[in-house]
């Protein structure tokens, strides 16, 4: 029987991932031989869909059980349409959760553990932020948005409207105010000195 675990490395002895969706490699391992192969999760770094894009994938190396520390409905929802098992509440290493599901302590969940987008981590605090930012873009852009922004010209860079021409024309800009300041500050100290 062929079952996959969401881990954290590579090996048998790396700890079982609570996420299912954003875990960094599934380990699929044969319960009778006890071969194992570990598979990079690409869907790790998704911006959204990550539970399903990894249900789909793991679906299709013919297991028959999935082992995790939580597992969302929409994953669930994949897992159940291809009568793949779910077993929910997983941790501790690699090898000692194999060793535990074949003397049948694990037992199938119905449903989903956790709501849909668990793992991504929402919620709190990392706000955009709405402000200006000061000097050349590294503000933090203390607006409404609570703050820990990257500023207007990292918000420009990341934005995905912006095109090279429009980041180069800031980017002189940006240098040309430079010089202009630049120019103004040692005209000041010579005139200070005489």
């Amino acid at each position: 029987m062929k079952i996959a675990i969401s881990s954290t490395g590579k090996t048998l002895d790396a700890e079982v991932d609570p996420r299912f969706g954003r875990c960094q490699y599934f380990i699929i391992t044969d319960t009778e031989t006890n071969g194992f192969e570990a598979v990079d999760n690409s869907s790790a770094s998704a911006a959204g869909g990550a539970g399903i894009s990894a249900a789909q994938m793991i679906s299709q190396k013919g297991i028959e059980a999935v082992l995790t520390g939580n597992c969302g409905p929409n994953a669930h929802q994949v897992f159940s349409s291809a009568g793949i098992k779910v077993v929910t509440g997983v941790s501790g290493k690699i090898k000692d959760a194999i060793a535990e599901y074949k003397l049948g302590t694990y037992a199938a969940a119905q449903q989903a553990n956790v709501p849909d987008h668990y793992g991504m981590g929402g919620g709190g605090g990392m706000g955009r932020g709405g402000g200006m930012g000061r000097g050349m873009g590294g503000g933090r852009g203390m607006g409404m948005g609570g703050g820990m922004g990257r500023g207007w010209v990292w918000q420009l860079v990341l934005s995905r409207r912006s095109s090279r021409p429009a980041l180069k024309k800031k980017s002189r800009f940006l240098k040309s105010n430079l010089r202009f300041w630049q120019s103004k500050r040692q005209k000041f100290s010579s005139v200070s000195k005489n």
